[in-house]
């Protein structure tokens, strides 16, 4: 018998019977796992009133006690995150030492969210004008949506509801569908550290569940992280319907090597940005530029590497990548394979053939060479271990590749020329940038976010950004009248 996985409402497991649901599969295998209750309108409400309801008292909440609930999740997060690391690993296919990264992370950013009391404290200006204070509050939105991907099912999640109930939000979450289970596994977490019921609450589903968050009237922003197409989509549904967004979307991230790196390092690099979690991930390096005249012994080097892979179920120690999350996401990623050949890009690894025990949703590390800007392989998010290079005859033609894709989320540069990487981190027109680092992902207290068709909307994800997003600023000027004066504040006359 199957697993069912319900939504979280109100701070106990949804009851009801669901009007549709989805399967939830192990990728190594292939079988499914769970059944994944899908929300209908009235589940969508039911969520947003419980959060409604609580926000009144937890907007009233003292930072302090904000901060305490906050302090003891991460005290179980931490206590439990080998638990947490192996339910990713089950729904989403990725190693577990890629799941146990990703909740270092999150872990992080809860960290980072712990500073509530620091980081909501607003300006005052003494005497702007005689007898009159200058002071700014930063207060919190109300019901905040998070719609977050099946890629990082923990870590997303993480980016954004430790800063929204820090800041003294209530939080209605639709996770992926695809891997559920860590999302519930947070919300109750939560509840043992102490949160208030309502203040976190989690809507399974699909576009019904998401359309249901962007239109409502009471929810008063959204955060998403997802595909380009459908970042656009939130992005202009939910501003449209009166609301804060912040869409990040996807991403074509190209890292650059120049003649003068060391090409140990960077195919170092290249195979562990590109193939790691089976390269699911907005921050993957999946173009590799090579500045000639370099690149025939970077192919080799990266080839080399890729040999020595072992592929294999997740839930193994030695294996380094696991299987892609669905059958139907792996058909797509193998179509780009082929669609790279037809296109006439040389297929150094092919991946296609790869075969493992026991069934599941595989897809071996696939290397291209010679690829060009026309090809799909090359315009599109793949969303898979698919490595493309393409060669360049100078930095500028690099540079000049690299600022004209549309998107625009990380880059990374190889060089041992301290002036080649001060001139790149300057002239690239990306939003996140590594110097020998090939996934430049912000600690927690920076921020997250690309440039371009990489982001909708005008904050980044987590860190001050993130504390910005969930909060709107008022400023209040304030006068006391004195007695003595009669009743008018010193040094303004009556009908000031």
């Amino acid at each position: 018998m199957t697993t069912r996985i319900s939504h979280w409402i109100d701070g106990k497991h949804w009851a009801g019977v669901p009007e549709r649901a989805g399967e939830v599969f192990d990728p190594a295998t292939g079988e499914v796992r769970a059944q994944v209750d899908f929300a209908g309108a009235g589940q969508v409400n039911d969520a947003v009133a419980a959060a409604a309801r609580a926000f009144p008292q937890w907007r009233d909440t003292s930072l302090a006690a904000r901060s305490r609930i906050l302090f003891a999740f991460r005290e179980l997060l931490t206590a439990r995150q080998g638990e947490l690391a192996k339910i990713i690993t089950s729904e989403h296919g990725k190693v577990e030492s890629d799941a146990a990264g990703e909740v270092a992370r999150a872990i992080e950013n809860v960290e980072y969210a712990c500073g509530a009391p620091q980081l909501l404290k607003g300006g005052f200006s003494e005497n702007a004008s005689r007898g009159v204070d200058v002071y700014s509050i930063a207060q919190p939105l109300g019901v905040v949506g998070v719609i977050s991907p099946f890629n990082f099912p923990a870590m997303v999640p993480l980016w954004f509801v430790p800063n929204a109930i820090a800041c003294g939000n209530t939080v209605v979450l639709k996770p992926s569908e695809k891997d559920p289970s860590a999302s519930v596994f947070i919300a109750e977490l939560f509840a043992e550290a102490g949160l208030p019921d309502g203040v976190l609450n989690v809507l399974h589903g699909d576009k019904v569940a998401v359309d249901g968050l962007l239109t409502h009237p009471v929810v008063k922003a959204i955060s998403f992280v997802g595909s380009t197409p459908i970042a656009r989509y939130v992005y202009e549904t939910g501003t449209r319907n009166g609301k804060r967004v912040q869409a990040l979307g996807g991403a074509k991230n190209h890292m650059v090597v120049l003649p003068d790196a060391d090409l140990g390092l960077a195919a170092d690099a290249a195979v562990s940005a590109g193939f790691g979690s089976a390269g699911e991930r907005c921050m993957a390096v999946s173009v590799v530029v090579a500045v000639e005249p370099v690149a025939d012994e970077l192919i080799a080097q990266i080839s080399g590497r890729m040999s020595r892979l072992t592929v294999g179920d997740g839930r193994d120690p030695t294996s380094e990548m696991g299987p892609l999350v669905t059958a139907a996401h792996r058909t797509k990623v193998q179509s780009y394979v082929d669609a790279g050949v037809t296109e006439g890009a040389r297929l150094v690894v092919d991946g296609r053939d790869l075969a493992v025990d026991g069934g599941g949703f595989w897809l071996g590390p696939t290397l291209f060479d010679h690829v060009t800007p026309e090809m799909s392989i090359y315009r599109d998010e793949i969303f898979g271990p698919v490595l493309s290079v393409v060669r360049a005859d100078s930095y500028d033609a690099a540079l000049e590749l690299v600022n004209a894709n549309a998107y625009g989320n990380g880059t990374a540069i190889f060089t041992n020329d301290g002036r080649a990487a001060r001139r790149f981190q300057n002239e690239v027109e990306v939003g996140m940038v590594g110097l020998n680092v090939p996934i430049p992902v912000p600690v927690g207290y920076y921020s997250f976010g690309g440039w371009k068709d990489s982001l909708f909307g005008d904050s980044h994800a987590y860190g001050p950004e993130g504390f910005h997003f969930f909060t709107r600023t008022k400023v209040v000027t304030s006068r006391w009248p004195d007695p003595a004066q009669g009743g008018v504040s010193l040094g303004f006359p009556r009908n000031s």
